[in-house]
């Protein structure tokens, strides 16, 4: 940053980071939180003056080389090792080149729900390994930090302070008379809104629980909350955050009498995160985890340039899914005709699996009910779990497919080859690599896991099918030999290994729809300059079928070369295209 801007960035940074707090808090509040804010970052900016330094440009923060690894710390286990130096091993020598960012989720101490009700937000479990361990990592690979900031654990020290009568803590939770309608609170869980508490200075309380009864609400309504969380936000950007996933951000701001979700006061307390970052830290990219229909959930890019620089897109598994499970892509490439990031200093995180379940609210109004409910009934026939939401009106509505995606996609009980259930499974992958945008890779779905419903009744949680640990020493042994996990590991690694080498999948080029056949998902993409272009075709069918490339009509093409097998083609070539084929063609000019 030149001496000349300075105090350009400063004086702007000043004035929209107290715009914001006074809308928040009111003039007099919002003007004190504003004197302590600016004090924190001045001094942070001190502490580390390189990261203040180190701005991106913002069309380039993320690229075609681009794709993150998504894994729990201790996945991948070994006897007497702290998991986090296990993980860092198994990145240095299995995917270094391959991946260039690394989401572990939660590895803060915690209390129930595999890392999302924490203890401490600046502490890692001892069990895991230490920070030091964390920056290890983040030598080689970009790291995502979860900040799980909607709620905190009831057994932390800030709820027990709150019980205890310490003034400090007093507003930090939500009290609510339990008489109060709370009916048209949007609900995520099947469970409680309220749980009463005992405290010592003032009898039973009953507090704000979205999730659980374990995982208590903080009350952003009270600056001082808002101020413990950016210094938390700090501390993780020390660590070697580059981004911050800001878990079930949409029910932040509560306001009886609303849905509580998506309010103006949610994301203007995200555009003030995104500002503080900007001006500390500019390298470090928010992405929000929101777990909703399609159209709010790409409200959280603001107007592109002021609010995430990421958004999780959550349409795309469910409607992946079904294009497979009826074996017609027609519905997913109509909605993917429709979808491009706000700017280019904003994109997607693309994923088909994750340490959750498939959420069907995103395919809300894109499937039917009918549609929804069959894959509903996919799930459990395939050995899976569903979970269901409350309504306002007190019925329940699925909310999320509690299965492996694989397994998802290939019914385990059915007498498939395995060989064709990979190559399903890998054309589903292909989907999400090709997509625009920045791809996220689940760690079992890149080993080729299995749905593990023996940790569902361990544990009594529907999640737990798809968290298994795993032993490092069996998964390299598999690696080595001819088992489905060695199938699926190299199939995926050579598609990303073909996408990163290829300005044609960068996040800010183009992507248009073509409607080839029904039962393949074509994309063309090109190059943010126009100089390059990938046909990435993906049947969705366990069949033969053809297709004609004189139907792609690009100027100048005299052929194509599959960047996977390095097969030509001319270009007006008719293809013949085997069940679950994959092909990325770049144009021959």
């Amino acid at each position: 940053m030149s001496s000349s801007s300075e105090p350009i960035q400063l004086s702007e940074t000043i004035r929209t980071l107290h715009e914001k707090l006074v809308a928040l808090y009111g003039q007099k509040r919002g003007t004190v939180a504003h004197k302590r804010l600016m004090q924190m970052l001045e001094d942070f900016r001190t502490a580390y003056p390189d990261l203040a330094a180190a701005s991106p440009v913002p069309s380039e923060r993320v690229t075609e080389r681009d794709v993150m690894l998504i894994t729990y710390a201790d996945t991948l286990q070994e006897p007497n090792v702290p998991p986090l130096r296990t993980l860092e091993r198994f990145l240095r020598q299995r995917l270094a080149g391959t991946v260039s960012s690394v989401h572990i989720l939660p590895f803060f101490p915690y209390s129930s729900d595999d890392g999302f009700a924490v203890l401490d937000y600046k502490a890692v479990n001892p069990s895991l390994g230490t920070w030091e361990d964390v920056r290890r990592i983040g030598q080689r690979f970009k790291l995502m930090f979860d900040a799980v900031i909607n709620h905190i654990s009831a057994q932390s020290a800030w709820f027990r302070a709150y019980l205890e009568g310490d003034p400090a803590y007093r507003d930090f939770f939500i009290t609510v008379d339990p008489s109060t309608d709370l009916s048209s609170v949007v609900r995520p869980r099947d469970l409680p809104l309220l749980t009463p508490f005992q405290t010592r200075w003032g009898g039973e309380k009953y507090i704000w629980t979205t999730f659980s009864a374990d995982q208590v609400d903080l009350n952003y309504a009270n600056p001082e909350v808002l101020l413990r969380i950016v210094d938390v936000l700090l501390f993780y950007v020390s660590q070697g955050m580059s981004f911050v996933r800001l878990d079930a951000i949409a029910y932040l701001w509560k306001e009886i009498g609303t849905g509580c979700i998506h309010l103006p006061q949610t994301h203007t307390v995200i555009k003030l995160f995104r500002d503080v970052l900007d001006f500390v830290a500019p390298h470090v990219a928010i992405i929000t985890e929101t777990n909703v229909p399609h159209a709010e959930n790409v409200s959280y890019f603001g107007d592109g340039t002021d609010e995430a620089q990421l958004v999780y897109q959550f349409t795309l598994p469910p409607l992946t899914l079904h294009a497979f499970a009826t074996e017609d892509a027609t519905i997913l490439s109509e909605w993917a005709a429709g979808i491009a990031p706000p700017s280019d200093r904003a994109t997607f995180l693309n994923f088909t699996a994750s340490h959750d379940g498939i959420g069907v609210r995103p395919a809300e109004g894109i499937l039917s009910e009918e549609q929804i409910q069959a894959l509903v009934e996919r799930a459990l026939a395939h050995g899976g779990a569903v979970s269901y939401k409350r309504n306002g009106d007190g019925s329940h509505s699925p909310y999320e497919l509690n299965i492996n995606y694989f397994d998802a996609l290939s019914d385990p009980q059915a007498a498939e080859p395995l060989a064709l259930q990979t190559r399903r499974f890998i054309s589903s992958q292909a989907i999400q690599l090709a997509f625009v945008g920045m791809p996220g890779v689940y760690i079992h779905s890149l080993l080729g896991s299995r749905s593990w419903r023996e940790g569902v009744k361990l544990s009594g949680h529907k999640r737990a099918i798809n968290r298994e640990k795993l032993s490092y020493a069996e998964v390299e042994a598999a690696l080595e030999s001819d088992t489905l996990r060695r199938q699926v590991f190299r199939a995926y690694r050579a598609l990303i290994a073909a996408r990163v080498g290829q300005k044609a999948f960068h996040p800010n080029g183009p992507q248009t729809v073509l409607r080839l056949h029904r039962r393949v998902f074509a994309l063309l993409r090109q190059s943010p300059q126009g100089d390059e272009q990938v046909l990435a075709l993906h049947s969705v069918a366990n069949q033969p079928l053809t297709l004609n490339l004189g139907a792609v009509k690009l100027e100048g093409v005299r052929g194509w070369v599959d960047l996977l097998s390095e097969a030509r083609f001319a270009a007006d070539d008719v293809l013949s295209l085997q069940p679950y084929q994959v092909l990325w063609l770049k144009a021959q000019h």
